[in-house]
């Protein structure tokens, strides 16, 4: 059974920092893309930043040169440093992993359970 793991979220003053962590578990699996979504209230999803297996990295405009997103393919494992941090950052964060299973065969987006945001003084 495959799993995402979040860790990291939690309250920060404008202009701190937090770092989100998120780890794919399970038998025989092999990740290619991975990346991070956001949510806020009344909000539409949107993607924040994805990078491939290879550490090629995209980020939606508006946290360019703030966030950086990495991973470490030994473990599976996907970050999201977040710099500088604006109140229109709040949001409910989540991972997802393409993820290939051996048993069953198969490729599909497993996401992660969500961690909360929130920028505020």
């Amino acid at each position: 059974q495959v799993q995402l793991v979040e860790s990291g979220g939690g309250l920060v003053q404008p202009g701190g920092s937090l770092r989100l962590s998120c780890a794919a578990s399970g038998s025989s699996i092999s990740v290619s893309g991975m990346g991070w979504y956001r949510q806020a209230p009344g909000e539409e999803r949107e993607l924040v930043a994805s990078i491939t297996s290879g550490g090629t990295t995209n980020y939606v405009n508006s946290v360019k040169g703030r966030f950086t997103i990495s991973r470490d393919n030994a473990k599976n494992t996907v970050y999201l440093q977040m710099n500088s941090l604006k109140p229109e950052d709040t949001a409910v964060y989540y991972c997802y992993a393409r993820i290939l299973t051996q048993v069953p065969y198969s490729r599909s987006d497993y996401w992660g359970q969500g961690t909360q945001v929130t920028v505020s003084s």
